[in-house]
């Protein structure tokens, strides 16, 4: 049976998706359009100028009767917006169906940061020193360190790392310059010493597993939540877990959202003030604290 053309136009995006998206994003939405074109094929619809409005509001709420979750339709509906974005580019459609469109509002899942004190003693924790278990240790400080996510530190190449900060590639291929602090330089250096046990030469990633290829997001994830059992940590650890305390923990000393905001790589800094759990009554204390007309009184002859 041959391609419809919607087929081939969801390839086509794929494919020049691949070239500047990261990895995860190319797979999610390559299932999110797969789904689109097996609705289209059972409606004999294999045209993409045929996608509509009411036709893709059928999808998503298609989608939503068979259990999609809120998140999972946003991600759908952003990979349909970015693909009908294509199509209009390619002159395949006059505008963009999707504009119209609403899913549910997504429910607030923040991680609560872990405690200061008990985060302290689960890093401080004694390892067996094994090139493993120094490699475990320099990601742990570096997550913590530098607040990085998991997608930033799984693409850290042995050149991104410089003494005292590491170029990082965040959302939207854009590069950022971040701190590390000196635990994280230590652990670090201790890992470049006996890194070449396990990586082969010529591998550029700097975090490596045990057959010396660059260590990928499910082991990671899998690494942090292995030590927070063994270590006695009392609480699920994952990587987005450590980047919101690293957040949570700095603002809380500095007081300086405008920083967090630079080194999280927060495009606005109303995604920096829900990340970390600031409310208005803040915001407002800071204001009139800071604004030189928040507190003066208006003169007498003011109407």
């Amino acid at each position: 049976m041959a391609e419809s053309l919607l087929a081939a136009a969801v390839a086509r995006y794929i494919g020049a998706l691949g070239q500047h998206a990261s990895p995860a994003t190319v797979a999610a939405y390559q299932q999110d359009l797969s789904a689109l074109c097996r609705f289209a094929e059972q409606r004999e619809i294999q045209d993409p100028a045929l996608l509509d409005t009411a036709l893709l509001r059928t999808f998503l709420g298609t989608e939503r009767s068979r259990g999609l979750g809120a998140r999972s339709l946003a991600r759908r509906r952003a990979a349909l917006s970015r693909f009908a974005d294509d199509l209009v580019k390619q002159g395949i459609l006059a505008d963009n169906p999707v504009a119209l469109l609403r899913t549910p509002k997504q429910p607030s899942h923040l991680p609560r940061p872990v405690d200061v004190d008990a985060l302290a003693h689960f890093l401080d924790s004694p390892h067996d020193g094994s090139p493993l278990a120094v490699r475990d240790q320099a990601m742990l400080e570096l997550f913590y360190s530098s607040g990085l996510r998991l997608a930033e530190l799984a693409a850290l190449d042995l050149h991104d790392l410089q003494t005292n900060r590491v170029r990082v590639i965040g959302k939207g291929s854009k590069p950022r310059q971040v701190p590390v602090g000196q635990r994280a330089q230590h652990t670090l250096a201790e890992w470049i010493a006996c890194r070449a046990t396990m990586a082969p030469e010529g591998e550029t990633a700097l975090f490596v597993g045990q057959r010396g290829a660059r260590l990928g997001h499910r082991a990671i994830q899998k690494r942090l939540a292995q030590l927070s059992v063994s270590r006695g940590l009392p609480e699920h650890l994952h990587p987005h877990r450590l980047r919101h305390s690293f957040a949570s923990h700095l603002l809380e000393s500095s007081q300086d959202l405008r920083a967090v905001q630079e080194l999280l790589g927060h495009a606005n800094l109303s995604t920096t003030q829900v990340y970390t759990r600031l409310d208005w009554q803040h915001l407002a204390t800071s204001y009139d604290a800071a604004h030189p007309r928040a507190k003066r009184r208006p003169s007498g002859n003011t109407p």
